[in-house]
């Protein structure tokens, strides 16, 4: 934090001006609002006081000829602003751990500027930081993903799962319930923690003919909101839409080599079409799920 009177429930910085929503585009610094800028007198209050911790994990990758590699980290660390001031204004407070960026790669593995680490290698780091965290004397800790591969999610699941048996801590992750169920993790599971699940009960429109999981509309659009000063406009808007469907996406997972047949540039989607007003939906609707999710994992676990 800077400032002197800076407190860890404030969030704000005193010198610079901000808009008061998660997704402003002040700079591209992922330590920012988190406890990378505290002083260790401000982190060890903020545990004493009962502070929740949420780690976004995402992931240095490609993101096709007009997004920034980095844009796995940077979408859910906007994404975590939000939460943080959204359980504020639920009285929860909440501190945010600087980003996890060095993790599994398994689809754009063929392509520069994507790097891999062995899913074993991520578990135990997460098992020393979780460690650390349960020393400071915090007690519950919200994980959160920014990168889909299955893979990588199935490693911050695994991490999760040892980092609560190493420290006794509350440890979940807050994932969307449709990966949840891609990943065949049970809804039930103790370190789950899914969103989203009653808003898609009362979703009723029809599968999109064309399929957008990567670099497409729906994360440009959020990119145009969270960081728009790195989406290449003049680039993405001569891009056109890929147009696959559920078998090409099944070719596409396989990774490496078959992905960088199927998207030579990189993307699976509709950049062109991206939207910076529908990004600020997606981002506001993440944020309200995790939230909630959050909100309900503390009351069942007799936090709130």
């Amino acid at each position: 934090m800077h400032g002197a009177d800076s407190s860890y429930t404030d969030g704000t910085h005193e010198d610079r001006p901000r808009e008061d929503g998660p997704h402003e585009d002040v700079d591209s610094d992922v330590f920012r609002d988190t406890i990378a800028e505290m002083t260790w007198q401000e982190v060890e209050r903020a545990a004493d006081d009962g502070a929740v911790l949420l780690w976004a994990f995402g992931v240095i990758e490609q993101h096709g000829p007009h997004l920034p590699a980095g844009t796995d980290v940077y979408l859910p660390s906007a994404q975590l602003r939000g939460v943080r001031r959204e359980l504020a204004r639920r009285g929860v407070p909440a501190l945010i751990m600087p980003p996890y960026y060095w993790g599994v790669n398994v689809v754009s593995g063929s392509f520069p500027a994507s790097y891999n680490v062995r899913p074993e290698v991520m578990k135990a780091l997460m098992a020393d930081v979780l460690t650390g965290i349960g020393k400071d004397g915090f007690r519950h800790v919200f994980c959160f993903s920014g990168h889909g591969d299955a893979l990588n999610n199935r490693t911050v699941h695994e991490g999760i799962r040892l980092g609560s048996q190493l420290t006794g801590l509350d440890i979940s992750f807050v994932i969307d319930h449709r990966l949840a169920e891609r990943l065949g993790l049970d809804p039930d599971d103790p370190h789950v923690s899914p969103t989203g699940a009653a808003l898609a009960k009362s979703d009723t429109s029809a599968t999109p003919a064309h399929i957008d999981v990567h670099a497409g509309d729906w994360e440009t659009s959020q990119m145009l909101v969270a960081q728009p000063s790195l989406v290449r406009n003049d680039v993405r808007a001569g891009l056109k839409s890929t147009e696959y469907g559920p078998e090409d996406l099944a070719v596409w997972r396989k990774g490496y080599g078959h992905a960088r047949v199927k998207t030579p540039l990189g993307y699976f989607g509709d950049p062109a079409s991206a939207d910076a007003a529908n990004g600020r939906r997606l981002l506001e609707q993440q944020v309200t799920n995790a939230a909630d999710a959050i909100q309900e994992r503390l009351r069942l676990t007799g936090r709130a």
